[in-house]
């Protein structure tokens, strides 16, 4: 028996919630387009699972034709239970293809005491899934990056690495092969955890990163959790100020040619801006896309 839809006792507004941000970033970015061939990542986590649910939901309503392939990345981990995706997605119904590389024993060889394991994981990992994307002729790779995922890289970069620079909706990998995207770039993590628990996935914990307490990046996610318990839709409008941005009033002058400015620009600018606090929430009066039937 297959399983395309969410069960009963998931509740139908928290799924047209994640859905409708879901189709939002889709429509805003072109992500997904006729005839695409989308590999979604499957990790064992939250994310992945929930982001696998809603594309195959709009697979059925949206006015478009798109292939969804499910992949995941054994990457040796002990105890890794093998079984379990592959059973889950075969009840699903679901095209995928599990891949199998001893990335595990590489990364706890090169990685010193001490250091975290995130960089070279990431990197093996994204060769390893670039690689079969061109294989199966995927002209999409899906990944399951949420909102806070963007905010925690942005807030990252500003603190660890002095760039204002966060984890973009769609991208062309580094190796030019393949188009990235991360539809749930526009939903927020406490949804995506409420849904996960009434579906109860079959999670499968990571022994890498999800073994290291002291990560920096669960350092700046607690400070955004606390931010938005303490004022509530603080996220939401970081998040909308990363599709807000006004060069001109930064300090990049690759961004803006401030060289060039004189005392009679043909176009000017106010010297002080009045303060402009909408108090309007990220995905406010979007309407029903006409994806989503």
């Amino acid at each position: 028996m297959t399983q395309t839809a969410p069960t009963s006792a998931t509740d139908p507004r928290l799924f047209q919630t994640i859905v409708k941000g879901v189709g939002q970033a889709i429509g805003d970015y072109r992500m997904i387009e006729d005839g695409d061939r989308v590999m979604v990542c499957l990790s064992g986590g939250k994310d992945s699972y929930t982001l696998l649910d809603v594309l195959l939901h709009l697979q059925k309503k949206a006015p478009i034709d798109f292939e969804i392939v499910a992949v995941n990345l054994d990457q040796g981990q002990p105890g890794f239970p093998k079984d379990v995706l592959p059973r889950y997605l075969t009840e699903l119904g679901v095209r995928f293809d599990i891949l199998t590389e001893d990335t595990y024993s590489v990364v706890k060889e090169k990685t010193p005491e001490g250091k975290t394991t995130c960089a070279l994981c990431s990197r093996l990992r994204r060769g390893i899934l670039y690689a079969h994307a061109r294989k199966i002729g995927a002209t999409k790779i899906a990944l399951g990056h949420h909102r806070d995922d963007i905010l925690e890289t942005l807030f990252m970069n500003l603190f660890f690495g002095a760039r204002l620079k966060a984890m973009p909706p769609k991208l062309q990998s580094d190796d030019g092969t393949n188009v990235v995207i991360r539809p749930l770039a526009y939903v927020a993590e406490a949804d995506i955890i409420r849904y996960a628990q009434a579906r109860e996935f079959p999670i499968i914990p990571c022994n890498l990163c999800g073994s290291q307490e002291n990560l920096q990046r669960k350092v700046v996610g607690e400070m955004l959790g606390g931010w938005e318990r303490e004022h509530p839709g603080r996220l939401t409008n970081i998040a909308r100020a990363l599709t807000r941005v006004t060069p001109s009033h930064l300090m990049d002058r690759t961004l803006f040619d401030f060289a060039s400015l004189s005392v009679t620009p043909a176009e000017g600018d106010r010297g002080f801006d009045p303060d402009e606090y909408p108090q309007r929430e990220f995905l406010s009066g979007v309407q029903e896309l006409d994806m989503l039937g």
